[in-house]
């Protein structure tokens, strides 16, 4: 009688471990920085060391869930779809690697490197998410801005804000816009830096001897 009550419970235990261990794996995606390059001579690069300080940002973008928002405000997270880095930090990366493949300034390094730079660069990520409605579209806001080293004033700053329709309804369309809106934000940023320095330059030849 007691080998009839065990095995069957012994049956129910290993149904239950073995659908423990079917988990539905997790899918990681990463943003990746835009590898066209426009041709033509370079002009020369500014003489200044630019620093990237950390892109600082709330909890919730400091972990790699893909963020999503229903019912209108209220938001989640994805349990099995997630960023390959804290948004934050792709951010941060991908800015790095376009300041640096610009050639348009002497030296960029990021803050923790220890080196002194001429101005530091910092940045807040304030959305980075998917937004629900008629359509599913990628919420990215930002800012940035560029202080002088050596007074710690601001003297530049960028805000970007901008909802990039999903060409689909799955998580996959949705990292696919959040990747062309990064790429349009910190394009802004980019421009933004290189006319600011071009005017600074402009100023520096008319006024010296």
């Amino acid at each position: 009688m007691k080998l009839k009550i065990v095995f069957p419970a012994l049956i129910l235990c290993l149904g239950i471990l073995n659908g423990c261990g079917a988990a539905r794996p997790s899918k990681f995606y990463q943003l990746t920085p835009p590898s066209d390059k426009t041709a033509g001579p370079d002009p020369a690069p500014f003489p200044v060391t630019l620093l990237l300080g950390p892109i600082t940002t709330s909890h919730l973008y400091r972990d790699d869930h893909i963020v999503y928002t229903s019912n209108g405000e209220a938001m989640g997270t994805y349990e099995y779809q997630r960023w390959a880095e804290p948004p934050s930090e792709m951010i941060s990366d991908v800015l790095l690697r376009e300041l640096q493949e610009s050639e348009r300034y002497q030296h960029v390094y990021t803050l923790r490197s220890d080196s002194r730079g001429d101005y530091l660069l910092r940045g807040h990520l304030y959305d980075f998410r998917e937004i629900g409605g008629n359509g599913l579209a990628a919420r990215v806001t930002f800012e940035f801005e560029l202080h002088d080293s050596k007074t710690g004033a601001t003297v530049w700053s960028c805000s970007y804000s901008h909802d990039e329709p999903a060409n689909g309804k799955d998580v996959t369309a949705v990292v696919a816009a959040m990747n062309r809106n990064v790429q349009s934000g910190l394009s802004e940023v980019l421009e933004g830096l290189d006319k600011y320095f071009s005017t600074r330059s402009a100023v520096a030849s008319t006024v010296a001897p």
